[in-house]
């Protein structure tokens, strides 16, 4: 009672500050002193875990660290990588009931009077050993199929942004949950002890016509421990804000005083046995060491001319989605378990011509260039990358429909992902659609299968992953049927 009764203020500025700048020093607390700090060798593992769970992995895993890119927005698998050359016959016609059958549209289109088809007016070609399909938008992606795993029947129940993009990160569309980065933080714990377990990057788009809301719910630890949440970095000026001591301020000054809060805090851990003040505790260490550790991470001088060919010269530009993928590189280089990056306006409603190919220059060559990038360093083995969005999009046009020009709305039935590294099985291409690219027509894979699937690359069995909140054994995956999809792997 006594304890409840001092903690009842505590508890809630606590919890209330996770959301704002409590969230920023949120990271890894791995207690061990022998783990890695700067880059590493070339060559060089970084394989043991610390302050995970001691059953994890429950096999061995072929993949320890991931690299997440989502497109917000939804990208167009069907102007980018669902080939279907015989909607060219079908301009403008509209689309049958027996496709559509039923399904709800989004409130943007559901006034139309009829439903066009639009086909893509971007050329494909076959690429690679396995023959994908890649439209002319992508270039350097279609130089790396033979590296990469092709998902085309991706499906969700989610057809607005929010809850699609919640199901995505989190394995549920209502808010509150634990992103995957933060179950993979729980779990496996840190490879390093100068940068946190898990870091989110969000790229600025070249075309910023119509971009999406992205808050810090996305990389949030839910009713997982505070300290699992994502690090946002900043994408210009000081990465983390705060952590560099102020004018007049040295780092001896800074120790003593951070050692004086610590002593005080650690009385009140005695007194109350809150474990959240001793998270706090850790929390601030880990902030201090990374004033030595971020500023060596986010130095790209030291980047070779080679390096800046494979990612184009964007990369030099802070903020832009190549400087996030070569920072991409460098922090998994350095030991950080999930790296999660946002790149925005993917929601192409309208103007696609006008929209689409800015999309695609953003990301296609930095894709290709981190898969080169890995490879020669001899990370990719162990290194997942995913790319993907929360759904896909349609095959007839929302408003006007030109040959060259055309929108296109939400579509949660069928979609395109791609991975690679990791335990991936390279060159694969998995799963079919209709000729509308509208409904799967082989080999689903539900948003479920997906997270089951990542889980196991990394030596989780999902259905033995849990947490228990709210009187449940929770799990990412959660209580719906979920499987892995070993055609996937490698």
């Amino acid at each position: 009672m006594k304890f409840q009764q001092a903690m009842a203020r505590r508890r809630f500025l606590t919890e209330t500050t996770q959301g704002f700048g409590y969230a920023a020093l949120a990271s890894l607390l791995g207690a061990g002193s022998t783990l890695h700090a700067a880059a590493p060798s070339q060559g060089e593992r970084l394989d043991r875990g610390q302050g995970g769970l001691p059953s994890l992995p429950h096999f061995i895993p072929k993949a320890k660290q991931v690299i997440y890119f989502h497109m917000v927005g939804g990208p167009s698998q069907i102007d980018m990588y669902d080939y279907k050359p015989v909607m060219n016959d079908w301009f403008d016609k509209d689309l049958p009931e027996s496709i559509r059958n039923g399904q709800r549209l989004t409130t943007m289109t559901s006034g139309q009077s009829r439903f066009p088809i639009a086909p893509s007016r971007y050329k494909f070609q076959q690429h690679g050993e396995c023959g994908m399909w890649v439209s002319e938008l992508l270039p350097y992606t279609a130089r790396a199929v033979d590296d990469m795993c092709f998902i085309r029947s991706m499906h969700t129940e989610a057809i607005n942004h929010e809850p699609a993009i919640t199901f995505m990160q989190s394995g549920n569309q209502i808010t509150g949950r634990p992103c995957i980065g933060s179950w993979l933080s729980y779990g496996l714990g840190s490879m390093n002890e100068n940068l946190p377990t898990f870091v989110v990057l969000v790229a600025e788009p070249s075309n910023t016509e119509q971009v999406q809301a992205i808050s810090a719910r996305l990389w949030a630890s839910g009713y997982l421990p505070g300290q699992h949440a994502g690090v946002s970095f900043r994408s210009k000026g000081d990465p983390i804000l705060y952590i560099n001591n102020p004018p007049g301020v040295s780092s001896e000054i800074r120790r003593q005083t951070l050692d004086g809060i610590n002593n005080l805090n650690r009385l009140a851990h005695a007194r109350l046995g809150d474990p959240e003040t001793q998270t706090r505790i850790e929390q601030y260490e880990m902030a201090f060491r990374m004033q030595a550790s971020v500023p060596e991470l986010t130095d790209l001088g030291q980047e070779s001319e080679a390096t800046w060919a494979l990612y184009g010269e964007a990369a030099k530009q802070p903020g832009t989605f190549a400087n996030t993928a070569l920072m991409s590189r460098r922090l998994v280089e350095r030991g950080v378990r999930f790296v999660q990056v946002y790149h925005n306006n993917w929601d192409t409603h309208g103007n696609t011509a006008g929209r689409l190919p800015d999309q695609c220059r953003d990301v296609d060559q930095p894709c290709w260039g981190l898969i080169q990038d890995l490879k020669q360093r001899g990370m990719l083995d162990s290194t997942l990358v995913i790319w993907g969005g929360e759904f896909g999009r349609t095959i007839y046009s929302q408003g006007q429909l030109t040959r060259e020009n055309y929108g296109r709305d939400h579509h949660p039935r069928c979609f395109t992902m791609w991975m690679a590294g990791g335990g991936i099985k390279p060159g694969t291409i998995y799963g079919e659609t209709d000729e509308f690219s509208y409904n799967i027509v082989r080999d689903p894979v539900h948003v479920r299968d997906f997270h089951a699937t990542i889980l196991h690359t990394l030596g989780i069995d999902h259905e033995r992953f849990t947490y228990k909140a709210q009187g449940l054994d929770q799990r990412l995956t959660g209580v719906e049927p979920a499987k892995v999809i070993h055609e996937l792997l490698a």
